[in-house]
This record gives C-alpha cells, sequence and structure tokens, in this order.
C-alpha cells in the first residue's frame, strides 16, 4: 500500500546542485514506488534576482559574490560533473560561460506546473543551460524548451508577465519560511532535506518519512 507525498522542490534554473538534486530524488522516487505515490512541485528561487539582461561572466560573478579566485573551486566544479554523469547528465565546462537572470523561466515553468509539463520543461532548461550554454531567459531559449516539453501556448506568456505574481509571492514565501540556499525539498510541508543528496540518501529519507507517517 503505497502514500501519496508532496515533494516541494526549491531550486534554481542556473544552479548545478539544483540538477543533481532533482535528478537523484527522481531515481529515489523510481526505487521507493512500493511505499510512495510522489508528487513533485517545483518552487521558485532566484540566486540571483538582480541579475541584469545578458548575465555576467561566471568567474566574475564568482569573484563579487564569493571571493573566490579564478582558479579556485575546481575541485567543486569536478565533482559536480561527475556526480551529474552518474545520474545520465552532461553538466559541460565551456570558457566563457555566464550566469543569467532567471525570472522568466520561473515565471514558464509555473505556468507549465498547470500544464502536468513543469518537470519536462525544467529538464529541457537544465539542457539548455548546463550542457548547451544558452541563456534560460532568452526568449527563443524558453521557446524551444517549450516545443522540447511539449507545451503549446508558450510563446503569449513568454512575452508577457503571466505568473509573475505567482512567482514573486512564492519566492518570498520560501525566504520568510527561512529558506536561504538551495536545492531544498520539502516533504509533505512538513520534512526539509537540505542540499543535493545521493539518490541512496533521498531513499533512505523518504522511506524513513513514509514510515513515520504511516
Amino acid at each position: 500500500m503505497t502514500r501519496t507525498m508532496t515533494f516541494d522542490v526549491i531550486s534554481d534554473v542556473v544552479c548545478p546542485w539544483c540538477v543533481i538534486g532533482l535528478l537523484g530524488l527522481e531515481r529515489a522516487l523510481a526505487a521507493t514506488g512500493d511505499v510512495v505515490t510522489p508528487v513533485i512541485r517545483l518552487q521558485p528561487f532566484e540566486l540571483n534576482p538582480d541579475m541584469p539582461a545578458g548575465g555576467q561572466d561566471i568567474g566574475e560573478h564568482l569573484r563579487e559574490k564569493y571571493g573566490a579566485s579564478a582558479g579556485s573551486g575546481g575541485e567543486v566544479r569536478e565533482r559536480i560533473r561527475t556526480m551529474a554523469a552518474g545520474l545520465g547528465f552532461d553538466m559541460a565546462q565551456r570558457p566563457g560561460a555566464r550566469i543569467y537572470n532567471t525570472f522568466d523561466a520561473h515565471r514558464l515553468i509555473d505556468w507549465a506546473a498547470g500544464q502536468g509539463k513543469a518537470l519536462p520543461l525544467a529538464h529541457a532548461l537544465f539542457r539548455a543551460y548546463f550542457t548547451d550554454g544558452r541563456d534560460p531567459g532568452d526568449p527563443a531559449v524558453l521557446a524551444a524548451a517549450a516545443q522540447a516539453a511539449g507545451l503549446d501556448g508558450a510563446d503569449a506568456v513568454i512575452a508577457g508577465d503571466a505568473r509573475a505574481a505567482e512567482v514573486r509571492a512564492a519566492e518570498e514565501r520560501w525566504r520568510t519560511d527561512g529558506i536561504t540556499s538551495v536545492p531544498s525539498i520539502i516533504v509533505d510541508g512538513r520534512y526539509l532535506i537540505q542540499g543535493a543528496q545521493e539518490p541512496a540518501a533521498y531513499e533512505r529519507a523518504i522511506r524513513r518519512i513514509a514510515a513515520e507517517a504511516a
């Protein structure tokens, strides 16, 4: 007998750990189908809400935001790339990579949720940014991701401000609730799983929560 559980996945489109977190969660959920019927709800979080159009060089951004040197973080980047590869995702590294504003991507994901297509859209946007090096705020990139996810009617959403108020309200709610980093996963509105985990760690947490709720 399985029970339905909700998973609010709070993440940003340009966060590499969010890719690993979502893929790891999905793999864990595939392994826990004997106890859980999952409902995944993608929730917005902007790491850089003030990022201007066109974005910023990642190295420059890291120096300004974290004081990181140009050569620092190589081991972390390689770890991220290796973990992503283990989950079947190509986290490409290329010179001149940039960080971008993701508000419009979050608007589109929020809209896609109403069509039951938020997850395939998020995956398409992850590939566009991390694998292909494209700007997830570019209307053409958003349109291509929507098409890849099988969404119709996305052009009007991209061109306008649909779901803007809802995304802003959701972001504020999560910050008010104390979410300051992503990925953060809230299970059934009660249990917080912080940070990207290996699938096995997610599976243990899911089984423990399911047992407690039984």
